[in-house]
């Protein structure tokens, strides 16, 4: 397979103005559905306008206060992924499929650092198939003190990282609050009877993205600022619902377990019927529905690595 050349802005879904002091490098989230070829074509007009969606709906929460910097990457078809509970006990990591996306984005990662980082403090964000190349990445590259040195924090929501991984990988370690550096933050958002789900991993850990614990403390909905629901695939945003929800970590699962949800007013959103996802897996809202407490959340951890 041919290698992508990072130094060609073409395979960018963001390559941005320097005008912070801080970058975030955001992996999107899996948007290629097709069962042929089995990775993504990035030169796909629709597939790159969806990423760019995704840049308002997800790494909008980091962009108010970091350069925003996000690959285009030969990603994994949704087609060939599995959806048993647990990804059926395979390790979804060792696919070939998913391989070929992977080394994309850690090429990319490594162009940034060596061209275009210049020493700045950084954010690892992703989601879903992005938070699985945020992990692998976090395992191959992090061990380097230099560069675990200019971690801010890594935001891999919509996939876990298990007891197993922060035991193997020592470098890796889950946020115990809301202003600790250096750390993972991560959830899995689902109902109280959701039905099986491949991100939830055996071993998972969590945060709580409204009272930032790691115990089974329930958060009010009066702690959720605001839920913003966006359509991914453009960026517009279809409803905003202050005090949406509220959440508690179910510790023997690793889910985070959605309180209190309000109704929602727009006949765009539903949230009975989830595509491919079991019933109450809210997989692809981990951002929407605590989008303006991570958007907090974000500036706080810069403030707090930059003040230190």
């Amino acid at each position: 397979m041919t290698h992508i050349d990072y130094s060609n802005s073409e395979n960018w879904v963001s390559l941005p103005q320097i005008n912070q002091e801080v970058d975030v490098f955001y992996v999107y989230p899996t948007i290629y559905t097709q069962e042929s070829p089995a990775n993504m074509d990035i030169t796909d007009s629709k597939l790159r306008a969806n990423a760019a969606g995704l840049l308002v709906a997800q790494a909008g929460v980091y962009a108010p206060y970091a350069n925003v910097f996000a690959p285009f990457y030969r990603q994994q078809t949704a087609a060939t992924q599995s959806m048993e509970a647990n990804n059926g006990g395979r390790n979804a990591f060792a696919d070939p499929v998913f391989r070929l996306g992977y080394q994309d984005v850690e090429q990319a990662f490594d162009y940034y650092i060596k061209h275009l980082n210049d020493g700045r403090p950084f954010i690892l964000a992703g989601h879903s198939q992005g938070s699985m190349v945020i992990i692998e990445l976090m395992r191959n590259r992090l061990a380097d003190a230099d560069l675990y040195a200019q971690l801010i924090a890594a935001y891999v929501m919509g996939y876990s990282v298990t007891q197993h991984d922060l035991e193997k990988y020592p470098w890796m370690h889950l946020a115990q609050g809301e202003t600790d550096t250096g750390v993972i933050i991560t959830y899995n958002t689902q109902g109280p009877h959701a039905g099986p789900s491949p991100v939830l991993l055996t071993g998972a850990v969590a945060i709580n993205p409204l009272n930032w614990k790691t115990d089974a403390s329930p958060a009010g909905r009066e702690l959720n600022h605001k839920a913003i629901i966006f359509d991914d695939a453009t960026g517009e945003v279809i409803e905003e619902i202050p005090n949406f929800c509220g959440a508690k970590i179910d510790l023997e699962t690793g889910a985070l377990i959605i309180t209190d949800m309000q109704p929602v007013s727009s006949n765009k959103i539903d949230l009975k019927h989830l595509g491919r996802w079991s019933d109450e897996v809210y997989h692809r809202y981990d951002y929407a529905f605590f989008y303006e407490n991570l958007k907090e959340n974000v500036k706080k951890r810069i403030d707090s690595f930059m003040s230190s």
